[in-house]
């Protein structure tokens, strides 16, 4: 038999996609903590979740599972058992992360392993934490899944994350349930806040001043009932293949349109794409919406720059939990949007040197312009203009990377003759990373 497939035209009509992955793991692992019977409809139907209601069964949980719906009948933050085996987390790094923290506050020892490829994955982030809080984790060679765990009474800390991480984050406040007081998070950068608001909707004590999140140990919750939102992560396929076609004119319904999680939305936005967002309404505290999505439109060139940045690169995380993530391809450009944006916390006007071909360049006013400053971007001292001086107490100046001192030099001079007596360098970074020559260039 014969077939012939011909290349679409375009996508059109309108689809329902499954439960987000993030929400669905930590809804069902707080229905487990809570009192009473928690109905969760849409949860995904990915392999991941399901390690995680598994994972609760043989901890003692009754959970039953048809199609989407699940039905948990909570144990309380107390209630746990002592698996009879090993916990197995399959591939799934959010279920192991998360649930360690939870196994930290149990007074039984237990252990959670993982397939061939989550066995490869560092696991030292969250032990880290967990044993300043009195937990006992090992692993092998000290960082390698299976994880043994040997919980009990926990203490509070407050612990600063050194690199941003949102299941980290969550394990630590997920262990902070079974520590009496305040447990504080302090995040580099905002990530995804799914746990904060399921936190809040079971009934414990989430504080969120910033990037700093407290929660309060051994409080009550009680089970609660909610339609997990579509996943944002499956729904971008669907968009990129629309805006690709044409001919296309989808509609996506019901996806989850949390702040932390859009990013991506924002960035094929900024691009050009055709996506008409529709906030329709909130589902267990998580905003939800459509999207229309139209094909055929001219796509320019980006740059995916600042916090939008950690919320691009945990949403591929999230998604590729084995992808390799570098910092040091582009560290000049993250570094000078680091420091115009400290530098325009400070001041009340803020001069970008570089060129208006730069997009480089541009990022830097917009950086600094989205930290509260009023922001210009010059090629040089003659296109500064006296009366932007006017009323401002402190400028701050900075460069696109390839700017000579020259082009600098003459405006701090310029700042000098109109009365500037202190001039404080701001430094954010040391710059270390070297790039060797191509091997067939080495002598």
């Amino acid at each position: 038999m014969s077939r012939t497939i011909r290349p679409a035209s375009g996508i059109t009509g309108t689809i329902s996609l499954p439960g987000d992955k993030s929400i669905s793991h930590r809804y069902a692992m707080l229905a487990a903590l809570a009192e009473g019977c928690s109905e969760l409809t849409n949860y995904s139907t990915g392999a991941d979740c399901a390690s995680t209601l598994a994972c609760l069964r043989s901890l003692g949980v009754d959970c039953s599972h048809r199609g989407t719906a699940v039905r948990i009948e909570g144990a309380g933050t107390a209630g746990l058992r002592a698996p009879g085996a090993a916990l197995d987390a399959g591939n799934s790094g959010t279920t192991m992360r998360l649930l360690s923290g939870i196994l930290a506050g149990q007074p039984f020892e237990s252990v959670i392993q993982g397939d061939e490829s989550l066995s490869r994955r560092p696991m030292k982030r969250i032990m880290t934490p967990l044993r300043s809080m009195g937990a006992s984790v090992g692993a092998i060679d000290g960082q390698y899944p299976p994880l043994t765990i040997r919980g009990g009474r926990l203490r509070p800390i407050r612990y600063e994350l050194p690199v941003a991480s949102a299941q980290v984050k969550s394990s630590v406040l997920f262990a902070a349930l079974n520590a009496p007081g305040t447990t504080e998070v302090v995040e580099p950068v905002e990530t995804r806040n799914h746990t904060e608001i399921a936190l809040r909707r079971f009934g414990a004590e989430v504080r969120v001043n910033g990037l700093e999140i407290a929660v309060t140990g051994s409080p009550r919750m009680s089970a609660c009932d909610m339609r997990i939102p579509s996943d944002l992560s499956s729904a971008v396929f669907f968009l990129a293949a629309a805006l690709m076609l044409p001919g296309s004119s989808l509609r996506i319904e019901r996806v989850g349109l949390n702040p932390t999680r859009a990013a991506v939305l924002e960035v094929l936005q900024r691009m050009g794409a055709a996506i008409d967002v529709d906030a329709e309404s909130e589902e267990g505290g998580e905003p939800v919406g459509s999207f229309e999505v139209l094909g055929g439109g001219r796509l320019a060139g980006g740059e995916i720059a600042g916090a939008t940045t950690a919320g691009v690169i945990d949403e591929i995380r999230n998604r590729y939990p084995t992808a390799e993530i570098r910092n040091d391809i582009c560290y000049a450009t993250t570094n000078r949007q680091h420091a115009a944006r400290t530098i325009a916390q400070r001041a009340d006007l803020v001069l970008v040197v570089g060129s208006r071909n730069s997009s480089n360049s541009m990022r830097l006013r917009e950086v600094a312009e989205d930290a509260g400053a009023t922001a210009y971007l010059v090629d040089s001292i003659e296109d500064v203009d006296p009366a932007w001086y006017e009323g401002v107490e402190v400028v701050g100046l900075t460069s696109g990377a390839s700017v000579p001192d020259e082009l600098l030099d003459p405006i701090i001079e310029d700042l000098k003759a109109r009365g500037v007596t202190r001039i404080e360098p701001v430094i954010v970074a040391e710059e270390t990373v070297e790039f060797r020559l191509p091997q067939e260039l080495e002598l």
